[in-house]
């Protein structure tokens, strides 16, 4: 999409959340912008980059509110256009009657993060940088954001346009040698090899990062598995501080799947409650499919909690159901703390770890959820367990969302085909079509490349007034 397909008309929209609250902010944006509040406000809006304090007015002249606006002159604005900002009085009504004022003299309700993609378009912000303002507002952690404004700052696009760069420099002096073969000397093949290896190490360094960009967006997986009435949900609630799951002493409460996020130290975990695992053939239908779900759960996790009641003996479905989980990061949580006798505490532990696993080193805590015994100190295991399975999460960079890192995989497959064409030592006019290959994927990363369709989905996930 270009800047001339794209009909610049005055948009309106409400930037603060819709509801009861002290202030609300309404956002203009176009050519009448200026025009429009200067029909709707109690004195005379002339000036840019000033605060009037005044009132809103109907078209009867009837005063609506006392607020304060804001004006920013194009292109000195956040969109490139001429902008005011209205801030009134919070509330649900007070709110929408001003911006139905706005909607009568002419602006219309502006799109799902259009104030955001004009921006964009007027080359205010690149791609990079508008999808970090996404990442900003939907960020749970202050780890993740504070990753996401290292983007807003515009280090992943420096990043990207000095890669692009080096190999814009590798193409001209390809295009040259072959277009001026009298003036200009053909590049070595050694030569070019060495300067394809160079970016490609660069691409390859920040794809390694993906893992942990996609940990710091998503969150981490993590799954309570265990037999029957182990204590999974009465876990669950109380890792979430809240009664989300039904504990009953009845066995196969949990039919379904539950899930919550909870932040432990600064991580966004997601939580899953399953349905207690045992022989399928004593189960019934419904509990059966919750059984199924729970062996999925298996599959899709990235850590697991593996509950086993200190209280009751071992069964065979314990021992069948750790030899699946066994090979993944897992934790096992001794459960009911409270009701064993301390004195003998230990030697149950090393009894029921001996059936479990015979290795020295493994991950266990007995805790209690009744009186809230180790429930903290599980919540650090947990914590440790991920990072010792994320051994860069610290020294990220910057963040990469799945379209960015799409990007750069294709990028660097086209890198590397060129790279075995070189080696091969092919014609190398053949060879510089997957180098321009390369290019269109960093352009398509920043913006400078792209359809409308993919735009108009990027900015669809922003709300309505950003």
């Amino acid at each position: 999409m270009t800047i001339n397909d794209y009909d610049f008309d005055t948009i309106a929209a409400i930037a603060t959340p819709f509801g009861i609250g002290s202030i609300g902010v309404i956002r203009i944006s176009g050519k009448d912008a200026f025009n429009i509040i200067n029909k709707i406000a109690s004195i005379k809006i002339d000036t840019h980059n000033k605060i009037y304090h005044c009132w809103i007015v109907d078209e009867n002249k009837n005063y609506i509110d006392e607020v304060i606006i804001l004006t920013f002159k194009a292109p000195k604005s956040y969109t490139g256009e001429d902008v005011i900002e209205i801030n009134c009085h919070g509330g649900m009504a007070n709110v929408k009657n001003i911006l139905d004022i706005i909607f009568k003299q002419g602006a219309r309700c502006a799109k799902r993060g259009e104030f955001t993609k004009r921006a964009f378009l007027n080359k205010k912000l690149d791609l990079t940088q508008a999808e970090s303002i996404l990442d900003i507002i939907h960020s749970n952690t202050s780890k993740f954001a504070k990753k996401s404004v290292t983007n807003l700052r515009g280090k992943l696009f420096i990043e990207v346009k000095n890669i692009k760069n080096e190999i814009i420099n590798l193409l001209s002096r390809i295009t040259a040698s072959i277009d001026f073969p009298e003036d200009v000397e053909d590049l070595s093949y050694d030569e070019i090899e060495s300067i394809l290896n160079n970016i490609i190490i660069k691409i390859k360094k920040i794809l390694s990062q993906a893992n942990e960009s996609n940990i710091l967006r998503q969150g981490i997986k993590v799954a309570l598995l265990g037999a029957v009435n182990v204590g999974k949900s009465s876990l669950f609630n109380r890792l979430l501080n809240l009664q989300r799951a039904i504990v009953t002493n009845i066995p196969g409460t949990t039919r379904d799947i539950i899930q919550e996020s909870v932040i432990i130290n600064d991580l966004n975990i997601n939580l899953s409650d399953t349905a207690g695992l045992r022989d399928i053939n004593l189960a019934s239908e419904v509990e059966k499919i919750g059984i199924n779900l729970s062996n999925d759960e298996i599959k899709n996790s990235d850590l697991i909690l593996f509950v086993s009641d200190l209280t009751s003996e071992i069964l065979e479905d314990d021992l069948i159901l750790y030899q699946k989980i066994k090979n993944k990061p897992h934790i096992i949580v001794f459960s009911k703390l409270d009701l064993i006798d301390k004195k003998n505490l230990e030697s149950i532990i090393k009894k029921r770890l001996s059936k479990f696993e015979n290795k020295k080193e493994i991950n266990y805590i007995a805790i209690s959820t009744k009186n809230d015994i180790n429930i903290d100190e599980l919540k650090n295991i947990i914590f440790k367990t991920i990072m010792e399975s994320i051994n860069t999460f610290n020294e990220i960079e910057y963040v990469t969302n799945i379209r960015q890192q799409n990007c750069f995989y294709e990028a660097l497959k086209s890198l590397e085909l060129a790279l075995d064409g070189v080696k091969n030592q092919e014609l190398q006019d053949l060879i510089s079509i997957d180098i321009k290959g390369s290019l269109l994927k960093l352009e398509e990363i920043t913006g400078e490349s792209i359809n409308e369709e993919v735009l108009n989905n990027i900015f669809e996930k922003f709300c309505i007034g950003k």
